[in-house]
């Protein structure tokens, strides 16, 4: 009975999400922005500033991908509108209502997010790649290497858990201005003052514990020795928050009045 009432959570948290307008729009503009913006990246790297793309000693791949640091903004926000919307109208109620387990709306809100974010994850990240090997001079970067396919599935993974971060700060809010505020600062004012700041012992350790510096790491695929944390320690840091916020969140939905 219980896998049921599961699937049935999970298929009104779908049902919710694939019939409003904003969340086509918002997954589109996560594919349209990432392409676009990895074309621009690349079409800067031509052969009148580089021979060759190894010549500049230039990683090719991350720069393919520069549009998920855009493009994560509309995932954030995705994921704050997913609750945040309902506690704005006040159909929260309604919702807990028909499903009064809420660990379970909750977990259901957070999978239907996820699959549809991976589906235009995947689509953005083969769009950007694909336009980067017919812009850059040769050698493009290909799915066949490893540390390609490393940075291509960690930039869909990125998407996944900052649309999670947007839901888990929507939860604690109860608020989508609110939380798209907070996430945005999270996600683009901390990296800024990793520059700002004189003290390279803080650079150093917002590079390493901030969760977009940190999780960026996974794009890397060359210099991987100057990176200030390792690829997929980076995506862990990024994880850490996206999934313990979302716990978090939990205990405060489950706690709280609607």
């Amino acid at each position: 009975m219980r896998w049921r009432g599961s699937l049935h959570a999970l298929h009104a948290e779908w049902t919710k999400l694939r019939t409003l307008p904003s969340t086509w729009w918002l997954l589109t503009a996560t594919v349209a922005l990432t392409a676009a913006m990895g074309a621009a990246a690349a079409s800067s790297l031509t052969t009148r500033v580089c021979p060759t793309p190894t010549a500049c000693h230039e990683d090719t791949v991350k720069l393919a991908l520069t549009g998920v640091q855009l493009s994560q903004a509309v995932c954030l926000v995705l994921g704050a509108l997913s609750i945040g919307a309902e506690y704005g109208t006040g159909t929260i109620r309604t919702t807990l209502t028909a499903m009064p387990g809420r660990w379970r709306v909750l977990a259901s809100k957070a999978v239907a997010l996820s699959l549809l974010t991976s589906a235009a994850g995947v689509l953005a990240v083969l769009s950007a790649l694909g336009l980067a090997g017919l812009i850059l001079p040769a050698p493009a970067p290909t799915l066949v290497d490893g540390a390609t396919l490393r940075a291509a599935g960690g930039s869909i993974l990125i998407l996944v858990l900052v649309t999670l971060l947007g839901l888990s700060l929507a939860t604690l809010l109860r608020d989508t201005g609110g939380a798209i505020t907070l996430g945005l600062g999270v996600l683009y004012v901390v990296p800024v003052l990793s520059h700002v700041i004189n003290s390279p012992t803080w650079q150093h350790r917002l590079q390493r514990w901030a969760p977009m510096p940190a999780g960026l790491s996974i794009q890397a695929t060359t210099n991987l020795g100057r990176l200030a944390i390792g690829p997929w320690a980076g995506l862990g840091v990024l994880a850490a928050y996206g999934v313990g916020l979302l716990v978090v969140g939990g205990v405060a939905f489950r706690v709280r009045d609607a």
